[in-house]
């Protein structure tokens, strides 16, 4: 472990995040590429008929919600004067506009993004990876960024915590 690394998990400013979740999204994306090329499997959605245009279009709406919903929760950032990178310093507590449904929208969007592109390009890894994808997001960085966010703001995230999913 690097010392910036061991400094900015002990860090009260941030959470301490195993990785930025945009690269966690990226490597994921690469990984699916790359065995896709070095483990092929069966591609269970054919290259065209109905099946194909029914994903293709499925596809298309979970990456333009996946979009949406992370261009909405940026805004929410920015609205709040708070940024949105774990790598600063938390201002404020955020709970308007997506994070009234879902304390993590972000991630949420994410995901969606992930599996909408395995489904377009019918890669059944990049579909795949969606699960250890979650994992990491729930233990790696919702984990930390919680019990960041509960020394932060105390009483008042804990209250939106028993009100608001962690999810959807």
């Amino acid at each position: 472990m690097t010392a910036s690394r061991l400094t900015e998990e002990n860090d009260p400013g941030t959470p301490g995040v195993i990785a930025r979740p945009p690269l966690l999204l990226l490597g994921a994306l690469l990984l699916g590429f790359g065995l896709d090329h070095l483990v092929p499997l069966p591609r269970p959605i054919p290259g065209t008929g109905l099946v194909h245009t029914i994903s293709a279009i499925i596809a298309g709406a979970l990456i333009l919600v996946g979009f949406s919903v992370f261009a909405a929760s940026i805004r929410n950032f920015s609205r709040a004067g708070t940024p949105v990178q774990g790598t600063r310093p938390t201002r404020t507590l955020v709970t308007s506009g997506m994070y009234r449904w879902t304390r993590n929208p972000i991630y949420l969007a994410m995901l969606f993004f992930l599996v909408g592109i395995g489904i377009a390009v019918r890669s059944p890894w990049i579909f795949l990876l969606a699960v250890p994808l979650a994992v990491t997001f729930r233990y790696g960085v919702i984990a930390r960024e919680e019990a960041y966010l509960d020394r932060l703001f105390g009483d008042a995230y804990r209250d939106y915590k028993a009100h608001v999913r962690r999810w959807l």
